[in-house]
Parts: C-alpha cells; sequence; structure tokens
C-alpha cells in the first residue's frame, strides 16, 4: 500500500522494533509538547496561578482524551491484524466501521463531559481564584475533543500498517504551529489559558488532516459504498477490542481524579508544582509509549501472520529495552530536575522556590520508579496486539484502586509528602498482574 508501510512478520524483530519505535518516540515528543508548551508560556508568562488552572483539571482532560485515544488503539489491533493477514477487504471494511464508531464514541464523551463540567469542577474542590479559568481552558479541550479522535484514529491506521514515520511528520508539524500560536494568542493578544487551549485544538486538527492525507495517499479510502455500510460483526469485534482500553484510561483517569481532590485540597502552589510536575510525566512516560505501540502493532501483526514465536521474541526485545531507557530516563531526571522543572515558572515568582521543591521531591520518587511504569507499558501493550484487552483493563482497575487508596491513606500517616507516592503504587499493581497474565497466555500460544 505504500513504501513507509512496514511488514513486521519478516526480518530482525528488535531491529523492526527500535526503527519503528523510534519515529514514534520523536513524534510523542512533540505531541507532549502541545502541553508542555502551554504551561512553559502560561507559567512564565502569566504567573503560579495560571499554571494552576492548567493543572487544576489535568486528570479531567485526561479522563476525557484517554477515552478517545482507548477507542482508537483497540481499533489499530484488529486493523494491524488484517493488514498482516494480506486481507485489504477486510482491512478497509475495519477502517470505515473504525471512523463510524469512533465519530459516535467521540461525541458520546463530549456531550457526557461538556454537560457535567461545572459539577465535576466543583466535585474536585479547584481552589476559588482559579476556577474560572480552569473551566474556560477544558471547555476548549473538550470541544476539540474532534481533532483528538481525528488524530489518534488516523494515526492509529498509519501505525497498524507499519507507518510510523508520517505520525512524526504530523506532530512535528503541529507542534511548531501549537508554539507559535501560543506565543501569538497568550504573549501578543493576552487571551490567557484560553489562547493556550486554543491553539493546542487548532494544531491537534493540523496532525489529524496530515496523517489523512497520507491514509488518500495509500489508498485507504479508495472504498466502495459497500465497505461503508453498517457492519454489525465488524463493529462489535471493534468495541469489543476499543472499549476495554478505553475504559482502561478512563479508570485510570478516574484514579488520577482522585489524586487531584488530595492535591487541589491543599492549595493553589501544591496544584502549581504537581502541574509542572505531570506535564515533564508525559515527556519521560513517551519512550514507554511509543515502545508500547511498536509492541502493539508487532505483536498484532505477526498474530495475523500465525508468526507465534516472533511474538515472544519481540515482547522480550521491548521489555529489555524499556529497562535501559526507563534507567537513562530516571537519571536524567533526578540529576538535572531541578533545572528542567525550572522551565515553567518565572524565577520572579515570590512562590518560585517553594514550588520548585516539592516538585522536585515529586519528580524524584517518579524517576527513581520509571522502569515498573515502562514494563506496564510493554506487557499491556503485549497483550492487546494479542487481542486482549480484558486484562489490560482489569490492569487500569488495579491502577485506579491503589492510586485511590494511597493517595487518601498515605497522605495521613506521611503528612502532604505521602501522595507522592500514589502513581508508583498504582504503576506497580498493574504491572504485577499484566506480567502475570502476559507468561500465561504466550506458554498457550508458543509453548
Amino acid at each position: 500500500m505504500g513504501e513507509s508501510t512496514k511488514d513486521m512478520t519478516k526480518g530482525n524483530p528488535r531491529q523492526m522494533i527500535i526503527s519503528f519505535a523510534i519515529p514514534l518516540m520523536l513524534g510523542n515528543v512533540f505531541q507532549q509538547m502541545y502541553t508542555v508548551m502551554d504551561s512553559v508560556i502560561v507559567g512564565r508568562g502569566i504567573g503560579v496561578e495560571a499554571l494552576a488552572a492548567l493543572g487544576t483539571s489535568d486528570w479531567l482532560s485526561f479522563t476525557a482524551i484517554g477515552g478517545i485515544t482507548g477507542i482508537a488503539q483497540g481499533f489499530s489491533v484488529l486493523i494491524a491484524q488484517r493488514f498482516g493477514a494480506k486481507d485489504e477487504k477486510g482491512m478497509k471494511k475495519t477502517v470505515a466501521m473504525s471512523v463510524w464508531t469512533g465519530a459516535g464514541v467521540t461525541l458520546l464523551f463530549m456531550a457526557l463531559f461538556l454537560g457535567n463540567l461545572k459539577i465535576l469542577l466543583n466535585f474536585l474542590r479547584v481552589p476559588e481564584n482559579i476556577w474560572q479559568s480552569a473551566y474556560n481552558y477544558l471547555f476548549i479541550l473538550l470541544v476539540g475533543l474532534v481533532a483528538t479522535a481525528l488524530y489518534n484514529i488516523s494515526s492509529g491506521i498509519l501505525r497498524a500498517m507499519g507507518d510510523s514515520k508520517t505520525p512524526l511528520k504530523a506532530m512535528v508539524t503541529a507542534a511548531v504551529t501549537n508554539i507559535v500560536l501560543d506565543l501569538i494568542f497568550v504573549m501578543v493578544f493576552h487571551w490567557g489559558v484560553e489562547g493556550a487551549g486554543i491553539a493546542t485544538v487548532l494544531a491537534q486538527f493540523c496532525s489529524g488532516g496530515i496523517c489523512c492525507i497520507q491514509l488518500k495517499k495509500y489508498g485507504v479510502w479508495k472504498m466502495s459504498k459497500e465497505d461503508w455500510k453498517y457492519d454489525f460483526c465488524v463493529v462489535k469485534k471493534l468495541l469489543g477490542l476499543g472499549l476495554p482500553v478505553a475504559f482502561q484510561n478512563i479508570i485510570i483517569g478516574f484514579g488520577g481524579i482522585a489524586i487531584q481532590y488530595v492535591i487541589n485540597g491543599f492549595g493553589f502552589l501544591y496544584v502549581a508544582d504537581f502541574t509542572a510536575t505531570n506535564k515533564l510525566y508525559g515527556l519521560f512516560e513517551l519512550a514507554a509509549v511509543s515502545l508500547g505501540y511498536a509492541t502493539s502493532s508487532f505483536v498484532g501483526q505477526n498474530l495475523g501472520a500465525g508468526e507465534y514465536q516472533r511474538i515472544k521474541d519481540g515482547a522480550k526485545i521491548s521489555a529489555q529495552l524499556s529497562v535501559v531507557i526507563a534507567l537513562a530516563v530516571g537519571a536524567v531526571l533526578l540529576i538535572f530536575g531541578h533545572e528542567i522543572l525550572g522551565i515553567f515558572i518565572s524565577p520572579t515568582e515570590k512562590q518560585a522556590e517553594e514550588v520548585l521543591k516539592i516538585a522536585y521531591n515529586y519528580l524524584a520518587v517518579m524517576g527513581a520508579t520509571l522502569i515498573i511504569l515502562y514494563l506496564l507499558h510493554i506487557y499491556r501493550s503485549a497483550l492487546q496486539g494479542m487481542g486482549d484487552t480484558v486484562i489490560p483493563m482489569f490492569s487500569g482497575i488495579a491502577e485506579m484502586i491503589m492510586r485511590i487508596s494511597i493517595a487518601f491513606f498515605l497522605p495521613f500517616v506521611m503528612g502532604k509528602e505521602g501522595i507522592y507516592f500514589a502513581e508508583t503504587g498504582a504503576w506497580l499493581g498493574a504491572m504485577i498482574l499484566l506480567i502475570v497474565a502476559y507468561q500465561k497466555k504466550i506458554k498457550k500460544i508458543c509453548p
């Protein structure tokens, strides 16, 4: 279908995974720069309160966006299997049903979150001095879920076909667009946090458009009326794969909302420091996410081709790579964490020193335990690529339970610092479940 697509059923698994993951990694860097640049420009250009407004509802936006990305990720598993099996007709039908189903789910999410936005922010105990700004920013991002869906579904199709370069090009272009618009809307037009939100949504539309154009070049959109006709069996399979992944992300988000609830009660300074750290969280997680996508596509294609030993070899290689990268990234965060966090906060702010101290302590805990997060992503993605989205969903439930339990218990025992360990505890609970499940499943298909 095109020179940039990649058949992962042949060739050296290590080389395949690395060559596929690197463009994804770079693309994810630029994708994460959306929110990072929003935070940097707002934090330094407007102030700590504005930075807190962006972060106080982070987990709400994660929950909504995570539902969309989860659906798209689940859909890509079936597309990868069709592509690996060389079933072009079946693949086009799957793509068409993915578009229809993804559109419906997106509209449903928009209605649910926008209709209850005020209630959700009040439930989260958002500090009064930043409530309106938080509402405005989140409202814009939720309206922009259409753009989120456009990119995630189109890029998911491309990744399923082995093309990780086009999503990279899309993210580079969109990131540059976002930065330019951030500077114009926030620093020149003085639109505040609202300007940052608008810039992000417009950039997302840009990235989705680029991916759709490339799919047209591959001939993916050359479908008959029959391809676009509703097919219950295909939709059922797509939802069977996509909904558990979406639900997994949503329940992870619920756990994060519980953490945010506790943090918001500590005051806006704590909200600001957690905002800075969580933006970095997205950056230091991106290598794990990228390796996860590579693993899922690799496993999905080889499952479709019946190459079961390659599945086992590929997952092992991904796990080894994840450990090495996690150690390297963790070391960087521990050594240079203060300097990196300082990017988000103007040194002239009177609360700057206090915010940076709290933020670094939180960052240090996560940086030291990064291996857990990376292995979690590898084994979750391997199971998803094998068509098992139920166990990953239960791992999300495990994350939520651990996150909520620690968030509400440890602060009473250790003080506010106890909240630092909520993420690590959540990762650990999920990782153990995923590794055990993967080992059982791989032994069945590849003794």
